[in-house]
């Protein structure tokens, strides 16, 4: 058996990008990305400096390694690796760590845990009641240690705790897709998070902490919910015990988990699983999504379809999707859009 050892240049991705990008009409200066000491270049004699930013022989140095950005008068550094910073109503994905009293401690990839209190989750069938001592006891049934789940940002306590709820049919457990992990900066903010990716079959779950769940693709409404039509209502909804279906169930109800991504698990327990083409469909957009994160590029829907899109005219098998000659393809069409983007711009005025 034989090891293909591959070399790795840090840094090398960066600097293919911003080379590339360079040659774009009205491109942002060679400032943009700076280390700790670079100058940074400042127009206005009465800008204010910012985070990252220090005033050095009436220059201004970063003090850290990042991307420059100014807001009007103000200009600071955005680190390229951070940890993730919660806001209110974001969709992030997250692994249960722990069960604690009446909550699930869940990693967001964040400075501290988040909390997914019992009184915040859905019960098995949709069931408007009080929470008792046997859903307590039960925990373990909905969520245990290890699982991966969706959920969405409730609030934010002073301390920089984080209070999580999965109150929505489309949240809750994932299973059937794959997990990838990038930096949550890189993740573009949209109006659906829960999206399926033009053309490809497969859905996506873009968590603005930076994991993106990628599966193949089920019918759902157009609020996320999966359409159920298989599925039928428990009759005994008085507890969590009474309702959940065993492991291994052959014929899962509506006491499976409601998230969109159960729905696919739920089918392949019926022993309908997703085809061969839609889980080469799924590897190869995680795939694009590693490319994209390594050439420190936004994700979001349309960029992806259009590094899939690459990778198949490219003939680049999934493994290679990082690998130098197709970043440099990627980075061109890069080049190409932003070009004809800017041309469109002109032409409008």
């Amino acid at each position: 058996m034989s090891a293909v050892v591959r070399g790795y240049e840090p840094g090398s991705n960066l600097k293919l990008i911003t080379k590339q990008l360079k040659a774009v009409a009205k491109a942002t200066p060679d400032s943009v990305f700076v280390c700790v000491g670079d100058t940074i270049e400042t127009e206005e004699p009465d800008y204010l400096k910012g985070h990252g930013t220090a005033l050095i022989d009436g220059r201004l140095v970063a003090t850290l390694c990042g991307v420059v950005q100014r807001i009007n008068k103000l200009i600071f550094v955005q680190p390229l690796k951070s940890r993730y910073t919660p806001e209110v109503g974001d969709v992030v994905v997250g692994r249960v760590t722990e069960i604690a009293g009446k909550r699930w401690k869940i990693d967001l990839n964040s400075r501290q845990e988040a909390g997914l209190l019992i009184s915040a989750v859905n019960l098995p069938g949709g069931v408007q009641r009080r929470r008792n001592a046997e859903d307590e006891l039960n925990m373990r049934s909905m969520f245990r240690e290890g699982d991966l789940i969706s959920a969405e940002v409730q609030g934010k306590s002073h301390d920089g705790g984080i209070q999580l709820h999965t109150r929505s049919s489309k949240f809750g457990k994932l299973g059937g897709g794959q997990l990838v992990a990038i930096h949550a900066k890189l993740v573009k903010k949209q109006r659906f998070h829960f999206t399926t990716l033009k053309g490809l079959d497969v859905d996506l779950i873009a968590g603005l902490n930076g994991l993106l769940w990628v599966s193949p693709h089920i019918q759902r409404a157009e609020d996320g919910t999966p359409l159920q039509d298989v599925m039928t209502k428990p009759t005994n909804t008085s507890s969590l015990l009474g309702t959940l279906n065993p492991p291994g169930n052959p014929n899962p109800s509506l006491a499976d988990d409601p998230a969109a991504i159960a729905a696919a698990a739920a089918a392949a327990a019926a022993g309908s699983g997703p085809s061969l083409q839609q889980r080469e469909a799924v590897v190869r957009v995680a795939g694009a999504i590693r490319a994209l994160a390594a050439l420190m590029l936004q994700v979001y829907p349309d960029s992806i379809v259009n590094a899939y899109q690459a990778s198949l005219e490219a003939g680049v098998a999934v493994k290679d999707m990082t690998e130098k000659k197709f970043l440099e393809v990627l980075a061109q069409r890069e080049v190409a859009r932003r070009v004809k983007e800017a041309a469109q711009a002109d032409a409008a005025q």
